[in-house]
């Protein structure tokens, strides 16, 4: 999982807005998740080298010929999925709706 300070690279000075710690307890309370683990660096083709994983997942906005460590997890007899998104559920998209609600109600 992408670092606060990775998050704020990628997407900006006001993200993430759910901090590292309260979304690695989120994913780690899923039953199909083993391990968590952060990353700082842009990209998390080093942590996927480092712990070999069985099954890599990303989300939509992904394909799998972009998804990052997909030939190296494939590789070594691994499992690349990206996964639909959930309408609604795009936290860029709450933070819009957020805003919009905002800026409706000055």
């Amino acid at each position: 999982m992408n670092s606060d300070a990775s998050v704020r690279r990628l997407k900006g000075p006001d993200r993430p807005i759910i901090p590292e710690n309260e979304r690695e307890k989120i994913i780690a309370s899923l039953e199909m998740v083993d391990y968590v683990t952060l990353f700082d660096e842009d990209t998390p083709l080093q942590v996927i080298e480092l712990l070999r994983p069985d099954v890599l997942i990303k989300g939509g906005d992904y394909t799998p010929d972009t998804i990052v460590g997909r030939d190296f997890v494939e590789a070594n007899g691994g499992v690349c999925k990206a996964v639909p998104f959930v309408g609604g559920a795009s936290s860029t998209g709450i933070i819009e709706r957020i805003v919009a609600s905002a800026n409706y109600l000055k």
